[in-house]
């Protein structure tokens, strides 16, 4: 139950299996009752039998011949996600969530863990199409097939707390059919996630243990409140829509719209597109796979200083691909919405120091943030270095091409306690899902290894600077911007 939370702190800022594994061991000699501890058994379960069916697989492929080796790598796919299906897939709550999040940031956790939890960004069992008729027509009023055109009982998309159902509408207004994707949430999830969230503060106790100044109960309190918002269908649909108002008419960002008349607390329905997923997109050409990595970096920056919000769970199964730089965002349940103080505070950080390089102004702005405890003995410098690593990227006016090689070191440096000025650093309450996207961006577009002059797009995106377009997706964007203004 907590080993969900711990797998979601893995996501936001390290290497969660070994802690989360470590966790499970410690909870099981202490003897919790046994409905939790055997929860929690299963997960552990999971680990040993992925890492088992590696081991053996890889055994029995030295003497294999080529053919043998593609069938044994199939058979340990295959019973990878059984494990899966079996162990945490029955368990519809916070777990799954989290194992889809840790899954795609950290390429140095152990491989057979970590093609487990991806398993989880598709393939979650779904719910029989009986069960989903019976929660729409509960919330609803009416059973699908009275409500749509059309209506398929077989989802085309499942994961952690609902699936998807495509579906047909008529407007009223015009006769013309519109094809809609129906988001259902599992019957009892929120029990579910509600009983794992009641044992989260476990998890301060345990982040306390390694990470010398850190102050876990905010970041625990952060991971609460945001989880339980995902819940909550109406304001999914609220979140949504905002986003879907602000990019209307942009030319390479889009956001499906909400149809209110058939949504409500446990079902979203919005218009639905069609596109190319994550897996096929990396197999376009370079300049294709750039172009992507550059709207999914203009989109969650446009989106923070223009919206001051962004989506807390950016993984590659909530993007459809469309080419020429074109996509689509799907899944706004977990949206984190900033104060103007907070990100006023966040371009202070990122202007002293990409910008200006005033390291001494920027150790005044973290320690007021609360993200480095004043009394830290090391110099100015010293601590402008050690938090610079975030802006890596935009720091200089030059070309950089990301890898997955910088964003597993970022994840290792946040996770690092050795360093002096680890004691003394802590993640506060606005700063928790803050590092969730940056982790979260960086990892995506180090699979890309995508390529560009990021310096040069960041100036156009902070508000400080709002430079000139310095490419051809800032060329297209441009009359979207002006007609905004």
């Amino acid at each position: 139950m907590s080993r969900r939370l711990r797998a979601f702190v893995g996501a936001v800022a390290a290497a969660t299996a070994v802690a989360l594994v470590a966790a499970l061991a410690r909870r099981e000699r202490a003897h919790l009752r046994a409905s939790r501890a055997q929860r929690n058994v299963d997960v552990a379960r999971l680990g040993a039998t992925v890492g088992r069916h590696y081991a053996s697989t890889a055994a029995r492929k030295i003497f294999a011949s080529t053919e043998r080796r593609i069938e044994l790598d199939r058979e340990r796919e295959l019973k990878t996600a059984e494990a899966v299906a079996d162990r945490l897939g029955s368990m519809k709550g916070a777990l799954m969530k989290l194992g889809q999040m840790a899954s795609y940031v950290d390429e140095g956790l152990p491989a057979p863990l970590r093609e487990a939890l991806a398993q989880l960004q598709a393939n979650a069992p779904p719910m029989s199409g009986e069960l989903a008729a019976e929660v729409i027509e509960r919330e609803l009023g009416r059973p699908p097939h009275e409500l749509f055109a059309e209506w398929d009982p077989q989802p085309i998309a499942a994961a952690s707390i609902g699936q998807v159902h495509r579906a047909v509408v008529v407007d009223p207004a015009t006769g013309h059919e519109r094809a809609v994707a129906v988001k259902v949430q599992y019957p009892g999830v929120g029990e579910a996630v509600a009983a794992d969230l009641r044992n989260a503060n476990l998890l301060g106790l345990v982040l306390q243990q390694g990470f010398g100044g850190l102050d876990a109960d905010e970041m625990v309190q952060e991971v609460k409140e945001r989880l339980i918002e995902e819940l909550d269908y109406q304001l999914e649909a609220r979140n949504q829509q905002l986003f879907a108002d602000f990019y209307r008419g942009h030319p390479f960002i889009h956001v499906p719209d909400v149809l209110p008349e058939f949504s409500g607390r446990t079902v979203i329905t919005s218009e639905l597109v069609g596109g190319h997923t994550w897996a096929e997109m990396k197999t376009w050409s370079q300049h294709e796979r750039d172009m992507a990595g550059e709207t999914l970096f203009r989109f969650v920056f446009r989106s923070l200083y223009g919206l001051h919000a962004f989506n807390g769970d950016p993984h590659p199964g909530n993007y459809l691909f469309h080419g020429d730089g074109r996509v689509t965002f799907l899944d706004f349940g977990l949206v984190k919405h900033f104060t103007a103080d907070e990100m006023a505070t966040f371009l202070s950080m990122v202007r002293a120091a990409a910008f200006d390089h005033d390291q001494r102004e920027f150790r005044r702005i973290v320690e007021h943030a609360g993200m480095l405890r004043t009394g830290c003995p090391a110099a100015d410098e010293e601590i402008g270095e050690y938090f610079s690593q975030f802006y890596e990227s935009v720091r200089h006016d030059a070309p950089v091409t990301w890898s997955s090689e910088y964003a597993t070191r970022m994840v290792r440096h946040v996770f690092d306690r050795t360093s002096p000025i680890a004691q003394y650093a802590t993640v506060p309450k606005a700063f928790v899902f803050i590092q969730r996207i940056n982790l979260g961006l960086y990892a995506l577009l180090g699979e890309l290894r995508a390529t560009g002059n990021y310096r040069r797009i960041a100036e156009e995106l902070w508000p400080f600077v709002a430079g000139p377009p310095s490419t051809p997706l800032a060329e297209r964007e441009q009359p979207w911007l002006t007609a905004r203004r």
